[in-house]
């Protein structure tokens, strides 16, 4: 097995040894797992990742909230920025309307041609790539100010995707804002059979071609958000979208779509940010590896590049997490007031070597992530406390989110 960035880090001589560090190292975690549970019995983890693999563990509360209010202090401007983008809409219905128009073109073309392939990959995954953050930008309430308005224009979004999710990655996606990197939470984060069997060159070559499967089926794998009436209405109107395309352009219109929603997740240049975003790529001292020193790792990077155009600025991760309420076209300037706040911290220069660097770097992989224990909070759904036990979640607060957390 490849080791990743936690392996090299691991390698340096051993400090004496912590009461309660509950990262334990790929080699000889046997020998140590009993200590840890004798002496941290409030941390549990799952066996197969205490054996095989091993995540930067941290007791650190995440950075976003710590940084935004410092920025807060200092620029008390900022606050001005948040709001929705009026923008917003009419560029999701131009895309909309492109994937359509892309879908009448291909309908009499053989699936296995090349012009086929290569719109599909061009502008087909770019589009569709386009509309997942488009769903991204519209579940913080950043279309409309009207939130039912705001999650009706998601199923808009969502229709040349080909299958109904806007609904649901809502109330994930704002859990993964509110508990990152909490284990059992933070649906972002790769599980410990991720770890166990993609931990390699061909692993990490094959989670990046289909990880748009593991970030679509792995959040009902950790828990279930509630079935609502957004959620019938978003299926609904997908398969009956999908139906009049079937109807009217034939088969191979809805496999454009679909294969433009599989490429958009794939390896593409955009899929890049799926990656860039919370992935430890800086090398990390034996210090910042015991849990006990509570010295952070690197856990959001940026990226400025000129894919953001196509993107929503979602490579402006570091400022979206720290202000969720700032629509994609004040992330810019958000940047630009908190500069000093910005600049020192880690970034990626392009997606494309994230992904290079991701599966052919020994130093990069699966296990990669900061993981916590505790603090975070479950978004909109009422979950009982017997399936969270059973899904060996930690406990956390269950409620409904308010729209003036948004920012806080």
């Amino acid at each position: 097995m490849a080791p990743s960035v936690a392996s090299t880090t691991t390698s340096a001589p051993k400090a004496p040894k912590q009461p309660k560090t509950i990262r334990l190292d790929g080699k000889g975690a046997e020998d140590r797992v009993q200590d840890a549970a004798a002496t941290s019995s409030d941390l549990e983890r799952d066996p197969i990742e205490v054996k095989y693999r091993d995540f930067f563990w941290t007791y650190t509360e995440e950075p976003h909230r710590t940084r935004r209010l410092a920025i807060i202090k200092a620029h008390p401007e900022v606050t001005k920025l948040c709001g929705p983008e009026p923008l917003t809409k009419y560029v999701v219905l131009g895309v909309v309307a492109l994937q359509v128009l892309c879908a009448y073109l291909v309908r009499g073309s053989s699936f296995f041609s090349a012009p086929f392939w290569l719109l599909a990959y061009v502008v087909g995954a770019t589009a569709n790539q386009n509309l997942f953050l488009a769903i991204h930008e519209i579940s913080h309430n950043l279309a409309f100010r009207s939130p039912t308005a705001n999650r009706l224009f998601a199923i808009v979004a969502n229709l040349p995707i080909g299958v109904p999710y806007s609904a649901s990655f809502r109330p994930y996606h704002l859990t993964h804002h509110k508990s990152l990197g909490v284990d059992g939470l933070d649906t972002d984060l790769p599980t410990a059979l991720e770890a166990l069997f993609l931990d390699s060159i061909l692993g990490k070559a094959f989670f990046c071609t289909f990880q748009i499967f593991f970030y679509a089926l792995r959040p009902m794998c950790v828990y279930q958000v509630p079935f609502t009436w957004v959620s019938a209405a978003n299926v609904a109107v997908q398969l009956a979208f999908d139906a009049v395309v079937v109807q009217t352009l034939g088969s191979r219109a809805l496999l454009y779509l679909l294969l433009s929603s599989f490429l958009a997740g794939s390896l593409h240049p955009l899929a890049g940010h799926f990656i860039a975003e919370h992935y430890v790529y800086d090398t990390v001292t034996p210090a910042q590896v015991n849990p006990d020193n509570r010295l952070p790792v690197p856990e959001t990077y940026s990226y400025y590049g000129p894919l953001n155009l196509f993107t929503y600025n979602v490579g402006l991760h570091n400022e979206h997490h720290d202000f969720p309420a700032v629509p994609w076209t004040r992330l810019p300037r958000l940047y630009q007031i908190a500069r000093e706040f910005y600049d020192p911290l880690p970034r990626h220069e392009s997606w494309v070597y994230v992904l290079w660097r991701f599966v052919f770097d020994e130093s990069v992989g699966i296990r990669c992530r900061v993981k916590r224990r505790e603090g975070g909070r479950l978004v909109g759904q009422k979950m009982k406390a017997g399936a969270a036990t059973a899904a060996a979640a930690p406990v956390a607060p269950v409620a409904d989110w308010k729209e003036d957390e948004i920012e806080a």
